[in-house]
C-alpha cells in the first residue's frame, strides 16, 4: 500500500452500496472520533502507522488525519474532497467520485453476512465482500462505525482497525479547507490503451 493508497483504504467502506435490508450501514448515524492503527504488510511497508477518522454525521463529512503526512475530508454529499499537506502547506481538490472510482468493483460485488465480533470493546457485525478483484472484510457497528476494514487486491493486503471510539459533538471547522495554503492540481490517472 502506497502513502497514497492508504486514505483510499478510508474511502473503502463509503463505496459499499447504499444501506439495506440485507447490507450495512456505511455512514455514522451521529458525530464520532475513531483512532485506528494500520494492519498489514503492505501499510507496514509504507510505514504508516496510526489515523484518526472523525465524523460529521449530518453531512455525512468525514475526515481523516495521518501523521506525517496530512489529512483528509471527504464530504459525500457534495460529491468532493480535499487533501491538505500541512509540512508543504499544499492544498489539493480531490472530486469524491475519483476517489470512490477505484473502489466501483465494491458498489457491484457480493456482500454476505459472516457473523459478530468485537472491536475496541464495541459490538459489531462482520460482513464479507468479494468481487472479480479481491475481497475484504469489515466490521461495522449498527450505527455505521467501522472498526475494522482489510482486503486483498492483486496479491497486497492491508486494513485498519479501531484502538478507541470516542461518540461526541465534532467540531465543524475541522471539516473546513484552511486557508494561505497552495493549490495543486490533481494528478490525473493514465489513461488505458495508450
Amino acid at each position: 500500500m502506497t502513502a497514497r493508497g492508504a486514505p483510499a483504504l478510508a474511502l473503502l467502506l463509503a463505496a459499499l452500496p447504499a444501506a439495506a435490508q440485507d447490507q450495512p450501514r456505511i455512514f455514522p448515524t451521529r458525530d464520532v472520533a475513531v483512532s485506528y492503527r494500520f494492519i498489514g504488510e503492505a501499510a507496514a511497508q509504507a510505514g504508516l502507522r496510526e489515523a484518526s477518522i472523525a465524523w460529521l454525521a449530518a453531512g455525512p463529512v468525514m475526515r481523516m488525519d495521518m501523521p506525517g503526512l496530512g489529512w483528509i475530508v471527504a464530504d459525500h454529499a457534495a460529491q468532493r474532497g480535499f487533501m491538505v499537506m500541512e509540512q508543504a502547506r499544499v492544498l489539493m481538490e480531490i472530486p469524491l467520485a475519483q476517489a470512490q472510482g477505484q473502489f466501483a468493483p465494491w458498489t457491484q460485488g457480493r456482500l454476505t453476512r459472516l457473523g459478530t465480533d468485537r472491536v475496541a470493546g464495541l459490538a459489531c457485525t462482520v460482513w464479507l465482500h468479494r468481487d472479480a478483484r479481491g475481497e475484504g472484510r469489515a466490521c461495522l457497528t449498527e450505527d455505521g462505525v467501522a472498526l475494522r476494514a482489510e482486503g486483498t487486491e492483486q496479491g497486497r493486503s492491508g486494513g485498519l482497525e479501531a484502538i478507541s471510539v470516542s461518540y461526541g459533538p465534532q467540531d465543524p471547522a475541522r471539516f473546513r479547507r484552511p486557508e494561505g495554503f497552495a493549490a495543486m492540481p490533481v494528478p490525473q490517472a493514465p489513461r488505458q490503451g495508450r
